[in-house]
C-alpha cells in the first residue's frame, strides 16, 4: 500500500524485452541499504516488485497485463519516473490510500500554467467516470491529488507549485498518456449496492442501517 506522496524522482536505465513483458532498469536517489528484495516500489504509481539492486538503482518486470493497462510501455531509456516506497505499519497516511493497481490511462487535455501552480485537465475513460468525484481523490502517476472540478468526462486536478517542484507533471503535454488509479473505497461502496454483481439486497441493506 502507498500513500502518493512521492519520494523521489527516478529515471529509465535499461530497457529489455522478455517473453512475456518488459523488464526496467531504474537509477534513482535511494539509499541502497533500505532495498530488499522482494519488496514493493511505485514506479508511476505501478506496484512493482524489486528483483535487483545496487547502490544506483533497482530492476522489476512488467508482465504483458501491467504494460497493456499503464504506461510503462511506452517508457524508454531516459524517461523519468515517480518513486514511493511501500507504506510501513506506523507511517502518516499523508495523501490517501494508493494500492499502485492502476485502473486505466487518462489523456492530458491541457495543463494551463498559473502565478504560482497549474490546473491540470486529463480526460478520465468511461470505465472510470463514475469514481471520479469533485473534492475526491485521484492518483495521477502516482501522486495523490484532489479533484478540483469535473466537466464532460474531464476532471481538473489543481497543482500547488510543492507538487511542481517534486514532480515531473509540469513536463506533461497534451496528449500525453497519465496512470490512474481511483480510490479503492468508491470501488468497494459500488459493489455493496443492490443490483451490482456480487452487491448485497436491499434488505441487507436496511439490516445494517442504510436503507
Amino acid at each position: 500500500m502507498f500513500t502518493g506522496l512521492i519520494e523521489t524522482i527516478g529515471k529509465v536505465a535499461g530497457v529489455k524485452s522478455l517473453s512475456d513483458g518488459k523488464s526496467f532498469r531504474i537509477e534513482c536517489r535511494f539509499d541502497s541499504g533500505e532495498y530488499e528484495l522482494g519488496e514493493s516500489i511505485a514506479v508511476d504509481g505501478v506496484c512493482v516488485t524489486v528483483e535487483e539492486f545496487d547502490e544506483g538503482g533497482f530492476t522489476f518486470s512488467a508482465s504483458e497485463e501491467t504494460l497493456r493497462r499503464s504506461t510503462l510501455a511506452d517508457k524508454r531509456i531516459g524517461h523519468k519516473v515517480h518513486l514511493e516506497r511501500a507504506l510501513r505499519l506506523g507511517d502518516r497516511l499523508g495523501g490517501h490510500i494508493v494500492q499502485g493497481h492502476v485502473d486505466d490511462v487518462g489523456r492530458v487535455l491541457q495543463l494551463k500554467r498559473k502565478s504560482t501552480g497549474a490546473d491540470l485537465v486529463i480526460e478520465i475513460p468511461e470505465t472510470l467516470r463514475s469514481y471520479v468525484v469533485e473534492k475526491g481523490s485521484l492518483a495521477v502517476q502516482g501522486i495523490s491529488l484532489t479533484v478540483a472540478a469535473i466537466s464532460a468526462g474531464n476532471a481538473t486536478l489543481a497543482l500547488i507549485p510543492a507538487t511542481l517542484q517534486k514532480t515531473y507533471l509540469g513536463d506533461l503535454k497534451s496528449g500525453d498518456g497519465v496512470n490512474l488509479e481511483v480510490d479503492v473505497l468508491a470501488k468497494y461502496v459500488e459493489s455493496l449496492l443492490p443490483g451490482r454483481r456480487g452487491g448485497i439486497d436491499e434488505e441487507k441493506l436496511r439490516q445494517w442501517g442504510f436503507g
